[in-house]
């Protein structure tokens, strides 16, 4: 069994082989099995979404993003704290203009902080994932620390291009999915 640091490095190798249309192409499957999901799920109103780092060849959710416009759903994001391992939570206004922090993620230029607790789903990013939501994330820990504070109940959406791995070993404080969306399938945990 690989370890996380193994498995983070094969899936970034993996990411790296993918040329932008491929992620593009990828992207868009992925956004059209979460549009099925929301039709199934029309009570689901306050939605957390991550921006991509084009440079690690995210999954593009600005195509998730516009689903959710046109379904007229709440949509937040979040700002890494500097100085401490937390983020905060930004509303978007409706057609939000994006700038590059100096990480390269996707920040809106206008947003309004609020408190996370309304928020019913949050797509989360990820490299690896398993057969029963465990996932490797880029190791900094910010995500397992924001998923820590929400409710049990807020659904946690990994979002991926590849299929499952049988098995990561989870760490004390990592906080599993609920579901996965790769271009092919949704799978529920």
């Amino acid at each position: 069994m690989k370890t996380k640091q193994e498995l983070r490095s094969a899936y970034r190798q993996l990411r790296k082989k993918l040329s932008s249309e491929q992620v593009k192409q990828k992207s868009k499957e992925i956004c059209r099995q979460v549009e099925t999901w929301l039709t199934e799920n029309p009570n689901l109103d306050h939605f957390h979404l991550f921006f991509p780092i084009d440079r690690f060849n995210e999954v593009n959710t600005f195509y998730i993003k516009e689903v959710l416009e046109n379904k007229e759903k709440a949509i937040y994001t979040s700002q890494v704290l500097k100085e401490e391992l937390g983020m905060e939570t930004l509303k978007l206004p409706k057609d939000a203009a994006f700038f590059l922090d100096e990480w390269g993620i996707p920040v809106p230029q206008e947003s309004i902080m609020v408190s996370p607790n309304k928020l019913q789903v949050v797509f989360v990013p990820l490299l690896a994932y398993d057969q029963n939501g465990n996932r490797v994330g880029f190791g900094k820990g910010y995500y397992d620390a924001f998923l820590a504070t929400l409710s049990p109940e807020v659904i946690k959406v990994g979002l991926s291009f590849f299929e499952p791995e049988s098995q990561i070993i989870p760490e004390e404080h990592d906080v599993r999915l609920t579901m996965c969306i790769t271009p092919e399938k949704v799978l529920f945990f």
